[in-house]
């Protein structure tokens, strides 16, 4: 099987495939590109996983995740966070940008701090060479994960900010539903804000917490090679990644869990 060389599979997709396993089988099937995740990275070593990484010639094409301006320690924890990336080699750390705070319904005031947070970061994100990206996740997440919930909103967050700095994730998993994402992703491309770029199916019905609903490339109904066309028509020429959370497929093996997500990519996004 050709690998595409704008493929990246992101860890996430095998959670429980330990990291040496995870780069040894993606270097046994031509992977070249992977997205990294903090807790399985300190559980492996920052350092180890670095080094990991660059012996087998992997690019990290980004870490996973900074964010949750909604806890008391959101600033010293996301300069750890891209601390982290600088060490990894990645050159964009995924924000997922965190619910209300605990107590409050005033969302507005919640995504106006997330605009102040992000700004206090920016000269700390530049020295270190990171760019922050800022994930809009699917509104059942607004409560308690993320109270940006649309393409637009991340824009508008991104936009006070230097290119090189801020930019948004497009994840068809939390965009696809939008009937302004075809528009917002034509204005991300003129803003020159697409960091990263993530595919993943959406699958009904949802399973209980409704976090591990996620499917392969084709197995659900979002129309993943429209999306590609249009991050395409963007201006986006970057990595692509496959970032999938279903309890069915962490329990695989982790190779066949690369193979099968290799073909839906090949079949439905490539």
């Amino acid at each position: 099987m050709t690998v595409p060389a704008r493929f990246s599979f992101n860890q996430a997709t095998a959670k429980y495939w330990p990291i040496p396993d995870l780069v040894a089988g993606c270097v046994a099937a031509g992977v070249s590109q992977v997205g990294l995740w903090r807790e399985e990275t300190a559980a492996h070593g920052l350092d180890k996983t670095a080094a990991l990484m660059r012996d087998a010639g992997l690019a990290v094409t980004s870490l996973c995740r900074g964010g949750f301006f909604n806890t008391p320690d959101w600033y010293d924890e996301n300069r750890r966070a891209i601390d982290e990336a600088a060490t990894l080699g990645a050159p964009v750390l995924v924000l997922v940008s965190g619910g209300l705070p605990e107590g409050s319904r005033d969302v507005d005031g919640a995504r106006a701090h997330i605009g102040d947070a992000i700004g206090e970061l920016v000269p700390y994100a530049r020295a270190a060479g990171v760019r922050l990206a800022i994930e809009p996740l699917h509104p059942m997440f607004c409560s308690d994960r993320c109270v940006v919930a649309s393409l637009g909103q991340a824009l508008d967050l991104a936009a006070p900010h230097p290119t090189d700095a801020v930019g948004v994730v497009v994840d068809t998993y939390h965009v696809w539903w939008d009937d302004q994402v075809w528009a917002q992703i034509a204005r991300a491309g003129r803003e020159d804000r697409i960091a990263c770029f993530q595919v993943a199916d959406w699958i009904t019905p949802l399973p209980e917490g409704v976090l591990l609903g996620r499917g392969l490339p084709g197995e659900g109904c979002v129309e993943l090679r429209r999306f590609r066309d249009a991050v395409e028509a963007a201006g986006y020429s970057g990595p692509i990644e496959v970032e999938v959370f279903h309890a069915g497929l962490w329990a695989r093996p982790g190779a066949e869990i690369l193979d099968r997500t290799l073909a839906g990519y090949l079949g439905h996004v490539d």
